[in-house]
């Protein structure tokens, strides 16, 4: 099976590169704007037409797209995360390779839910920016397109790789601050909100399984479990063996104060505002996984624990 992987330097398409590599049946061929790309081609600006004479002559039996942006304004959200994907499906509609597609979403397009309630694909989706917005888009896109394609919404992917921007990503480093200035104390604001972990590998191995698979339409990726940002610190505290007090401070974080969350200026106040987790979904999210389960055979293998201590083995060794 020859599979056509966009995005294999990202965050999780690396994972899926190696997942999909360690399968002898697989052909892998990566196409990216980078160097190391076996094919360059930026879906953002290249027209579907070039896109499809490549299709043509390469003819992938699958297509993964794990390529997108996380950050920027609006504008290069949408370029990166709609007008990319509407590049694939055009491409695809115009060609005669018949590839499946498997579209990497994300839990952001679904918005805020209600604490203690699990989401399900059949929710509303609600985006609640516009990160959310551009990936609800790209899947409306892949669902109305009439292609053989599934979309993986994958909840809050944690673990080895882990960007040291996300809030995970700087929970760890304030910690290895913490202890590499010898604080006894580590006093951070925004753990109040609880997301849906699920490692990057266990993303990996769903989106292998979607790839043999014939199954159809949208599919959450996650743990089934909510866990308090809080509980994350106390975890990787332990792992790191860190041993000073966790303070969480109410309010937006002053000048001294950590901020788990992405920070933004506040035009009448020169201190970081931090947004405790700047993903649009408010205070819980916690996937329904039971269809992934049922129509992909996949279930979560590793625990929180364990991808929190990949997480903090990288951030303990960056100088």
């Amino acid at each position: 099976m020859r599979v056509l992987l966009i995005g294999a330097n990202g965050y999780l398409g690396r994972f899926v590169a190696d997942r999909l590599l360690a399968d002898p049946a697989v052909q892998l061929t990566a196409l990216g704007r980078g160097d190391d790309a076996d094919v360059r081609f930026d879906l953002a600006t290249g027209s579907p037409g070039a896109l499809t004479r490549f299709l043509d002559a390469v003819h992938p039996g699958v297509i993964v797209n794990c390529a997108g942006a996380t950050r920027g304004g609006a504008r290069e959200l949408t370029r990166h995360n709609t007008v990319a994907v509407a590049t694939i499906c055009e491409a695809l509609r115009r060609s005669g390779c018949g590839a499946r597609l498997v579209q990497i979403g994300c839990s952001a397009e679904y918005g805020p839910s209600q604490p203690g309630s699990s989401t399900a694909e059949d929710a509303v989706p609600r985006p609640g920016g516009p990160y959310g917005v551009s990936k609800l888009a790209a899947t409306e896109l892949v669902l109305g397109s009439g292609l053989d394609a599934v979309v993986l919404r994958v909840f809050s992917p944690a673990g080895p790789g882990t960007p040291a921007g996300s809030p995970l990503g700087r929970l760890a480093e304030a910690m290895r601050r913490a202890m590499q200035s010898g604080d006894g104390e580590l006093k951070l604001a925004g753990l109040g909100a609880q997301r849906d972990f699920v490692d990057v590998r266990d993303v990996a191995r769903a989106v292998h399984a979607a790839s043999l698979s014939a199954a159809q339409g949208v599919i959450n990726i996650g743990s089934g479990r909510a866990v308090r940002l809080r509980d994350a610190a106390g975890v990787l505290a332990r792992v790191a063996g860190y041993g000073g007090a966790l303070h969480e401070l109410d309010g937006p974080p002053g000048p001294l104060r950590g901020a788990i969350g992405h920070p933004r200026m506040d035009p009448d106040n020169a201190a970081p505002v931090a947004y405790p987790y700047p993903d649009g979904c408010g205070s819980w999210q916690q996937a329904d996984v039971r269809c992934a389960r049922d129509r992909l055979g996949w279930r979560p293998r590793i625990n929180l624990e364990e991808s929190l201590a990949d997480i903090w083995m990288e951030a303990a060794c960056r100088i």
